[in-house]
């Protein structure tokens, strides 16, 4: 057993992160009331840094500065020193986050921030340098100049604690919005389709809204395949189509073990930041089957079912839950794990099929990435096969084999760190995802694994009154749950009932939302990030803006349409509306930042239509029904199901259902729409006219 020359009070910790510094010989602590104790008795400083597991600079730093004898010895005199993981504590993350882009820096990890013995945050930063560079301070020098302020200048760090505190506030909270519905319009989701528009790279597909990094704006494709849907545009369409092509062919995917890295460094998608994460992944399998849906295409299904299949293999628990994330970096090199060298691929693969991988995947002599290939596609097999003079099936199989291969070699090096927490509402994201890929494929493996991990959660994550804890982790459930939690998990739970049909998941929805209006309910009508009994904070935040992962009342806003619909209540109806005039300005001026909830305004501004269908077990009119509902793009339609004879069962959970009765002894479809009930239908072409825009 290794033994170290240093040991801190992350040692109990359970985060990957946290654990990773539990030796450096900075005095590190966790979260908790201790450390701001201490520092109050000895009228010092706090520094919180904030980081996670996977984060490549958080390891930099660490090496550079928090494993520094020198420099822990000066924060260890004078500082108290806390370390938080962003991803089990998002509400500490998001609030000293919000101090440092005050502070008109642009916000990112590690987080450094450093605070009054209150809690107060006075100055910050991300990433320190160990020495001055690029217009940077060292880190030394940071620590310096705070510790000369704290002691001799206490006027400034009183001004500047007010100014971000009143700044923080101003910017978490909400007012009672003067909105009202005729302010809700599809203008929103028009002028963010024009956004999209006037941004889109037309040479490498996706979205310049950065100087150089291009993130996957997988919700943004979403929102832009209900936009076609509405529409008819055209090229919201082929925007979707071309970027998440784009997106699988380029580097920034893992041609070799599947899965979609973080973001690229370059317009081109080529050069990833090579950690993966699991809700990057979840909305980017959830875009790919959508697209399936719309387009037919059946390459978009195997992009998704290739994704997911790296879920299975790499990302998920034996318990059938699913990892957090897989780090950037192995033996302390970014991207070693991934790439390859020529040389290594010839003697790998033997000369007939390294004759098809290698101009397959680009590779050279020369490399593309630090000396070393990173694999990516400009162009489809049979182009390849052509180019070379091969068979396209003999081509496919050497393809195969290659990848097969260069799997089974990559999988004996040394690989990037896991981040094997389990968090609810990453996991809510990923069983989104493959529910409806198993729906609208019919593949009840994949079902059964999305059900796996609901189980996983209710059962592990949830307490005895029904709660939701955040995190679970080497047999520990821990943190209250945040709101993204309970509204992602419903809206899970929604997803799971429209695949299975088991009205369960519908009950265990209304339960999670029931919770969400008793302890995170405000005055504006948007919902807290926090429960009412929650640890008290500079503020409780309030949040609608859908960045790398959705937030908890656009999920939340979602997840009440969706039940006012099956549950036949108006009130449900209202709570979304409340949320949406909340956000109003936002939603109207710049949809950019709330994709995620565009998709549930326009559920709501589509006017939802409400399908109940009774069958018959072993009826092939009622299999085609199902497999119509299933395959097709319906994105303003919400649908419950029951077998003639378990209505009277079901229709105690789900209120669409009562009522309802084979016609005739056939299946039949009930379509409702903005409360009138059509004509019930009989045929699946009739219930696709049904469902159609006028």
């Amino acid at each position: 057993m290794k033994k170290h020359a240093y040991t801190n009070k992350l040692i109990k910790e359970k985060s990957p992160y946290l654990l990773q510094h539990a030796h450096n010989p900075v005095n590190w602590y966790p979260w908790g009331d201790e450390p701001f104790r201490i520092a109050k008795e000895k009228n010092i400083p706090v520094l919180i840094s904030i980081g996670y597991a996977t984060c490549h600079w958080c390891h930099v730093m660490e090496r550079e500065s928090f494993e520094d004898a020198v420099l822990a010895s000066v924060l260890n005199k004078s500082f108290v020193s806390i370390k938080v993981d962003r991803e089990e504590r998002p509400d500490v993350d998001s609030i000293y986050m919000q101090a440092v882009q005050a502070l008109g820096q642009q916000g990112g990890w590690p987080l450094n921030v450093f605070l009054t013995p209150d809690g107060v945050p006075f100055y910050g930063g991300t990433y320190f340098p160990p020495e001055r560079r690029h217009n940077l301070p060292s880190f030394l020098d940071v620590l310096q100049f705070l510790i000369n302020t704290w002691e001799n200048e206490q006027d400034k760090v009183t001004k500047q604690t007010k100014a971000l505190v009143d700044y923080i506030r101003q910017s978490s909270t909400r007012e009672q919005t003067t909105a009202d519905l005729d302010d809700l319009s599809f203008d929103g989701e028009d002028k963010a389709f024009e956004l999209f528009e006037n941004h889109y790279d037309k040479l490498n597909h996706g979205f310049q809204f950065q100087p150089q990094n291009k993130f996957p704006p997988c919700m943004g494709l979403s929102l832009l395949l209900r936009h076609h849907h509405r529409t008819g545009n055209s090229n919201a369409r082929v925007m979707t189509e071309n970027t998440l092509k784009a997106m699988k062919f380029g580097g920034i995917y893992d041609q070799i073990g599947g899965g979609l890295s973080r973001y690229s460094t370059d317009y081109k998608w080529l050069v990833p930041h090579f950690e993966k994460m699991l809700y990057d992944n979840a909305l980017f399998a959830t875009a790919l089957i959508e697209t399936y849906q719309v387009t037919g295409k059946k390459e978009f299904s195997d992009f998704a079912n290739d994704l997911l299949y790296y879920i299975d293999r790499d990302m998920t628990s034996k318990e059938g839950a699913f990892y957090s994330a897989e780090d950037a970096d192995s033996e302390g090199v970014e991207g070693k794990f991934y790439v390859w060298t020529k040389e290594e691929i010839e003697k790998i693969l033997g000369r007939k099929t390294a004759s098809v991988a290698i101009p397959f995947y680009n590779v050279t002599e020369k490399g593309n990435f630090e000396g070393k290939n990173i694999l990516y596609l400009t162009r489809g097999p049979e182009t390849v096969a052509k180019e070379i003079g091969m068979n396209p099936n003999d081509f496919n199989k050497e393809l195969q084999t290659a990848r097969e291969k260069l799997l089974a070699v990559r999988s004996r090096r040394i690989r990037p760190l896991i981040d094997d927490k389990i968090l609810t509402s990453w996991n809510s994201l990923m069983i989104s995802a493959m529910a409806k890929t198993g729906r609208v494929l019919e593949d009840p493996e994949r079902i059964e694994k999305a059900a796996k991990a609901m189980k996983f959660l209710l059962d592990q994550l949830r307490t005895v009154d029904g709660k939701m804890l955040r995190r679970y982790r080497d047999g520990e459930a821990r943190y209250d749950g945040y709101l993204f939690d309970y509204s992602a998990t419903a809206v899970a739970c929604l997803e799971l009932y429209e695949t299975t049909y088991d009205a369960y998941y519908i009950q265990t929805a209304r339960e999670l939302m029931e919770l969400v209006v008793k302890n995170f309910s405000s005055e504006s009508g948007a919902f807290y990030e926090t429960t009412i009994d929650a640890e008290k904070l500079l503020v409780r935040q309030i949040s609608g803006y859908d960045g790398v992962e959705p937030s908890g009342n656009s999920n939340a806003a979602l997840a009440f349409l969706k039940l006012s619909a099956y549950l036949i209540d108006p009130e449900l109806t209202k709570k979304a509306e409340n949320i949406f005039l909340s956000f109003s300005d936002e939603l109207m001026e710049y949809g950019l930042n709330s994709a995620f909830m565009l998709q549930a305004l326009h559920l709501y501004l589509g006017g939802l239509k409400e399908v109940a269908i009774i069958g018959k077990k072993n009826d092939s009119a009622t299999k085609s029904f199902l497999t119509t509902i299933r395959k097709g793009f319906f994105p303003n339609s919400v649908f419950a199901f029951s077998y003639d004879d378990e209505i009277e069962k079901n229709a105690r959970i789900i209120p669409l259902l009562e009522g309802r009765e084979l016609h005739q002894g056939k299946v039949v479809a009930y379509v409702c729409h903005q409360g009138t009930c059509l004509p019930p239908v009989q045929t699946s072409e009739e219930l696709v006219k049904l469902l159609s825009y006028e």
